[in-house]
């Protein structure tokens, strides 16, 4: 007798194997081309070695996963499951999404592409309510709704320790990036829907941490006005700089649980080492 449904994402939420084995999901690794040879992440790309090889000036670029790889994924989770439902990084960041989506229509129903428009620890909180969905009993297009209606109740906001990777990636442009190093300026992105903006520019890190706070309080008050909501934080390389900005938060957030984790590296690929993340995402989605 076959298990009802599968819950499947990829790296891009975060997630390790050891994470996805012990809540029973399937993961996918999302590859990168480092040096122009292909890794893996979780698998034989580590974050010590993408900061080491990032540090060093390597180029580095990201890519998705290929359609035979899902295909043939997809497949064999099939023999086991009835269903499955799949929750791919955001579309706004990424085609990754739209493949699997063109790829869901060969298998009459039985895979649900879910756009969520999330990545990183949002992305993981969105998993961890399909993962309690299949438990209740909904089928794989009612998670789909669920996941997809509740889409927007979250947000991120990132700010970096070096302009360099932004530089890099073409974000900013050669000019801004040496003015902002010489005038100290750093920028804070958002995450909205899935995409990646520009929120603000401010001189110095003090100052930028207190942007990101202001920002998430404002949200809270506002959008998210009346919703169960959840803080988190991320970050990218040195867990000392972790700590710090856990205690920095908590100061404005002192009864809430702060959930901590690492950046998804293809936002590293943006940001560096030493960017630091605030967001925040509705607890416990329900239809309503």
């Amino acid at each position: 007798m076959k298990n009802k449904i599968a819950v499947i994402t990829d790296t891009n939420s975060g997630m390790t194997m050891e994470e996805a084995e012990k809540l029973g999901i399937f993961l996918v690794p999302m590859p990168f081309l480092v040096d122009g040879v292909n890794y893996l992440e979780g698998k034989d790309l580590t974050p010590e070695m993408f900061f080491e090889k990032q540090r060093a000036d390597v180029e580095i670029s990201t890519s998705q996963p290929s359609p035979g790889e899902l295909l043939k994924l997809w497949e064999d989770v099939l023999k086991s499951y009835e269903e499955i439902v799949y929750i791919p990084m955001t579309s706004g960041l990424s085609s990754s999404c739209a493949t699997a989506m063109a790829l869901e229509d060969s298998f009459d129903g039985k895979v649900q592409v879910v756009d969520n428009k999330r990545i990183s620890a949002t992305l993981r909180a969105s998993v961890y309510d399909a993962v309690k969905f299949v438990n209740e009993g909904k089928n794989a297009v009612q998670i789909k709704e669920i996941l997809e209606k509740d889409a927007l109740n979250a947000s991120i906001y990132i700010t970096v320790d070096t302009l360099k990777y932004l530089k890099k990636g073409g974000r900013i442009t050669a000019a801004a990036a040496l003015a902002g190093t010489v005038l100290n300026i750093k920028p804070v992105l958002q995450i909205q829907g899935g995409l990646l903006d520009a929120y603000a520019k401010v001189r110095g890190m003090k100052k930028a941490v207190k942007v990101m706070i202001e920002a998430i309080q404002n949200d809270l008050n506002t959008r998210f006005a009346g919703m169960k909501m959840r803080v988190m934080m991320a970050y990218t390389g040195d867990r000392t700089v972790a700590e710090q900005w856990r205690e920095e938060v908590r100061q404005y957030f002192p009864d809430e649980e702060l959930y901590m984790a690492p950046l998804a590296l293809s936002i590293c690929c943006h940001t560096g080492e030493n960017a630091i993340a605030i967001g925040c995402v509705r607890e416990s989605v329900t239809e309503s």
